[in-house]
């Protein structure tokens, strides 16, 4: 019977002495100090690992061409996810806080669904860029120096997504919201107001 077990070799007891040094048992595992400390950590990798690889399904338009757009609406979704960016860091700065007094399931679970939730955002807004404005919206024309001012804008939120992701500082999302401010002045020649419903 002790020939089928799985584990053989491990240490099945933290008080036997172990046969081989490189082999460890789960109490041994638990007790070391550096992991529990690690533990904060490898959860939120794991979590912004399974954004990362999962397959995103992203449409910011259809591309057919439909020849039916809405700015606006664009802009004005950027704008939410930029708002959602911000509520997340915000979030986050309260979970760290909570990670360094006493590890819970709870803010570890709490603060791996604010990052994929920052992750998402992030993603749709540059996605917006990418497939609606870039694609279909931002064309050259007589005026060259628009379209480049346009475009350069435009480069510009899709890197501040990206940086958005990476940093969960409230300057670097307010940075963000600046960018699309940048962008829809330059796409539209005016100052973005925001509509009420």
């Amino acid at each position: 019977m002790e020939d089928s077990f799985p584990w053989k070799g491990l240490n099945p007891s933290p008080t036997a002495p172990v046969e081989n040094p490189t082999s460890l048992n789960i109490n041994s595992i638990l007790n070391m100090k550096n992991l529990r400390k690690l533990i904060p950590a490898i959860a939120i990798a794991a979590a912004v690992s399974a954004v990362a690889l999962s397959p995103v399904s992203l449409r910011a338009h259809c591309q057919v061409p439909c020849g039916i757009f809405s700015d606006d609406h664009r802009f004005a979704a950027m704008l939410e996810d930029q708002t959602t960016i911000a509520k997340a860091n915000t979030e986050l700065e309260k979970y760290v806080g909570e990670l360094e007094g006493s590890v819970t399931a709870l803010s570890l679970n709490q603060a791996a669904r604010w990052i994929a939730t920052k992750e998402d955002h992030c993603a749709h807004i540059q996605e917006t860029i990418a497939s609606y404005f870039m694609a279909q919206r931002i064309k050259p024309g007589d005026d060259q120096e628009a379209y480049v001012k346009t475009l350069t804008a435009a480069h510009a939120v899709m890197q501040a997504a990206m940086k958005a992701k990476q940093d969960p500082s409230a300057e670097v999302a307010e940075t963000l919201k600046t960018k699309i401010l940048d962008f829809y002045r330059a796409y539209t020649g005016k100052d973005y107001e925001a509509h009420s419903h």
